[in-house]
């Protein structure tokens, strides 16, 4: 894929600004649109093309992106009455960087498919540190051939690609992820709750079990901000809440019981019951203070 590519890119958050940051900065033409225009206004200045709606913002793209919040505005913006497909010509490629439902995706995929695009689900792990490094890790299901011609772009943003399968298939992955994290942050918070208890300093604690069998991401980049009081968010709780539950569904969908979700669900649920739903998921460890 040269260089140059007309690129919609739809939301501007924690994640999807510094993605789209990274796209302008390896020569590519952006339109952006977001809610919320102010999100979008460092983008702007830099260069991208203001949309007013998903409709506008896809009119004559090559590549469709989008990184929004909920599966209910995934929804929106490629279905509803201003959305992509109401305007995405033939042979452009859709990109779903969102985490949502499985199926949903692969009711995009038909879709695309039936307005000669194409659709690729690219769910990401990596949170705003990994977004501002461009060194997502990059789960994606759908056309082999469509996934090979954007595979270029990708590696803009991230660093660990691997194409899955067919739509839905990032999807799913990225629902394994977040079970790992589920679970491995209820054990992150727990083991630093210990240390404090115990009178050890957990600094220290910290420096001995990242580098044995117990080290992870989550213990070695967000145990530091749980021990500075910084909850501020790189993955926002509500929105892993929502990623818990497409799990929980999935999961009962398939017969498969997840007791380590369900637990890392009902805690975030309480957090979320007492204001924390706009705190990063490191915010857990309030619970155990």
């Amino acid at each position: 894929m040269k260089n140059g590519k007309k690129i919609a890119f739809i939301g501007a958050g924690v994640m999807g600004g510094p993605m789209a940051g990274h796209l302008m900065d390896a020569g590519h033409s952006l339109t952006i649109y977001t809610r919320t225009r102010e999100k979008a206004e460092a983008l702007i200045q830099k260069g991208a093309h203001w949309a007013a709606s998903p409709a506008e913002a896809a009119d004559g793209a090559e590549v469709i992106m989008t990184m929004v919040g909920y599966p209910k505005d995934v929804e929106e913006v490629y279905f509803g009455e201003q959305g992509i497909f109401s305007t995405a010509g033939s042979g452009a490629v859709l990109i779903d960087f969102t985490t949502s439902s499985p199926q949903l995706a692969v009711r995009i995929a038909e879709q695309a498919e039936s307005a000669g695009c194409s659709a690729v689900d690219a769910p990401v792990s990596g949170g705003d540190v990994g977004a501002r490094n461009a060194a997502l890790s990059i789960m994606c299901g759908g056309p082999e051939k469509a996934f090979s011609e954007i595979l270029p772009l990708l590696e803009k943003v991230g660093q660990n690609i691997v194409h899955h399968g067919p739509a839905g298939s990032g999807q799913h992955v990225k629902m394994s992820n977040q079970v790992v994290i589920a679970t491995s942050m209820i054990g992150v918070c727990e083991a630093l709750a210990y240390a404090v208890k115990s009178g050890l300093d957990p600094e220290l604690v910290l420096k001995s079990i990242s580098a044995g069998a117990a080290g992870s991401w989550t213990l070695s980049n967000l145990a530091p901000r749980m021990l500075k009081g910084d909850f501020a968010p790189g993955f926002y709780i509500k929105h892993f809440l929502k990623d818990l539950r497409i799990a929980l569904d999935e999961s009962k969908s398939m017969g498969l019981e997840l007791p380590g979700v369900a637990l890392a669900e009902r805690m975030y649920t309480a957090l979320a019951e007492t204001g924390s739903e706009d705190e990063g998921t490191q915010a857990l460890y309030k619970l155990y203070l």
